[in-house]
């Protein structure tokens, strides 16, 4: 028996079979080979086309299936973890409506931020833990008022997850969790947030049905399964948030624990069994995988935009033609901490919530033509990307979280020693890197929600530790770097 997991993220797309006797992954495929691309109409604006990520996920099931040889009426469950706060827009028919407004795109900032001032922050940030924000409510606020024909022929809202599911099952449906990272859950009332429906103008008919996050949400249609390969029947019973994925696949469940990401965005998503939130909305708390409202768990997530897009850019743009991460990461590694004074700011990838919501853009500070080369820049890449992490972090200190443990996966920024050495450094924090991956992780929380495993714990406690990072030198040089690095950044966002 097998269990199946998607990845859709804004990258790509990744499928993963779990072998349910072993609890191993057994194999893996990835559409397309290269990076989705992203539509930037205008600047500060990012979307994608929800056919374009279908279409991957054939592809990438096509892919699997063909390379294990596994019957796919061996499959018994699937699960979808997917790019959060993504808005897709659906007719009658089920046809999109327009590309996604995806979760990187500033459009809205400003829209969320007049609804926080005239329904109260303070009411907010105690009914959903947030303010309104750049979230995928304003992004639909955005909709209504710029595309009004468009938006009188919407039949249903979605996030990126509940249209994939929609794709394979026919049923359009989300969850508590999902309505909660687009700002449209109120944890008081532990409904759909009425208040920020009502504010906006929404008519309650545009929110999917909810289903649990665990849970039977669906049967693989025969459409689907001729475009994927799969078995009509197979049943679709998990989905959630990349980062609340990201958390449970790393086993990180219960208040106190920790975990992070580094992929195209970057985030430190850590559990507390209250609805917590920031005062002045730097961080956002969401729904966790196993959140009900007689015991709460909530997610504090810190993210930066500017995080592994900008080491790609980086690599695409300085790095000599055919060079691999590998290779930049040996190089950078030569290079003593600080980068001998070269500071890179990476908030190049739209407003940044931590920063209140500022785009400052990305920035290149203290360049020296006859002291810094290419490994200069490798080194500060990902120097500026772990300071951005740490000072996100110190935000989540004040709120009384600990950071003393984090548990991330083997498939990102933190396989670099650079990186995670100066966030463990400058934190005093362990980092530990586990064999996991979001694709896994939706697979086996499928196998939770069948039965197979009698609980998340069980099913991740065979996650293998590839390796730790300690900390080594916690006021040396890379206090002193951080500590520039900081004064820059505050000199730009002042």
């Amino acid at each position: 028996m097998y269990l199946l997991g998607y990845d859709i993220g804004s990258s790509s797309i990744k499928a993963a079979l779990v072998d349910v006797q072993t609890g191993k992954q057994l194999a893996v495929a990835q559409s397309p080979e290269t990076e989705l691309d992203m539509l930037a109409v205008q600047p500060g604006w990012a979307e994608q086309d929800p056919e374009t990520w279908w279409a991957n996920v054939c592809l990438a099931t096509q892919k699997l299936l063909q390379s294990t040889g596994v019957d796919p009426a061996q499959i018994k469950g699937i699960g979808i973890a997917y790019q959060m706060h993504g808005l897709v827009l659906v007719d009658e028919n089920q046809k999109v409506l327009r590309p996604s407004i995806i979760w990187c795109d500033s459009r809205a900032v400003a829209i969320g931020d007049k609804a926080a001032e005239e329904i109260g922050s303070e009411k907010c940030l105690q009914h959903l833990l947030n303010s309104p924000g750049n979230f995928t409510a304003s992004k639909l606020k955005w909709v209504k008022d710029n595309e009004p024909a468009l938006y009188e022929r919407i039949h249903k809202i979605m996030l990126p997850g509940d249209y994939i599911a929609m794709r394979l099952t026919g049923e359009i449906r989300t969850t508590a969790s999902g309505l909660s990272e687009g700002i449209l859950w109120d944890f008081q009332e532990n409904a759909p947030a009425a208040l920020v429906m009502d504010y906006y103008g929404f008519d309650k008919s545009l929110l999917p049905e909810l289903v649990g996050t665990f849970s039977l949400q669906g049967e693989v249609t025969t459409v689907a399964a001729k475009a994927t390969g799969l078995t009509s029947g197979t049943p679709v019973n998990y989905r959630a948030g990349d980062q609340p994925n990201n958390a449970l696949s790393l086993n990180v469940m219960e208040a106190g624990e920790v975990a992070a990401t580094g992929g195209t965005s970057g985030v430190v998503y850590g559990v507390v069994d209250q609805p917590l939130y920031d005062p002045a909305s730097r961080v956002n708390g969401f729904a966790h995988v196993n959140h009900s409202s007689e015991a709460p768990r909530v997610g504090i997530l810190l993210c930066i935009n500017g995080a592994g897009i900008q080491y790609s850019w980086i690599k695409q743009q300085m790095a000599e033609h055919g060079m691999s991460y590998p290779e930049m990461e040996k190089a950078a590694a030569a290079i003593p901490p600080g980068a001998d004074g070269l500071r890179i700011l990476p908030f190049g990838n739209g407003a940044e919530r931590m920063l209140g919501n500022k785009a400052p853009g990305a920035k290149i500070n203290n360049l020296q033509f006859n002291r810094h080369q290419r490994a200069h820049f490798y080194r500060a890449a990902l120097e500026g990307i772990a300071f951005s992490f740490v000072y996100g972090m110190e935000i989540l200190q004040e709120m009384g979280l600990n950071l003393q443990v984090m548990r991330v996966g083997n498939d990102n920024l933190f396989q670099s020693a650079v990186f995670s050495g100066t966030i463990s450094n400058l934190l005093g924090s362990r980092i530990e890197v586990l064999e996991t991956t979001g694709a896994i992780g939706a697979a086996k929380a499928a196998g939770v929600a069948v039965g197979i495993y009698s609980s998340v714990r069980q099913a991740m406690t065979d996650n293998k530790l590839v390796t730790a990072y300690e900390p080594v030198d916690r006021n040396g040089s890379y206090q002193d770097a951080y500590q520039a690095w900081r004064s820059d950044l505050e000199e730009m966002i002042l």
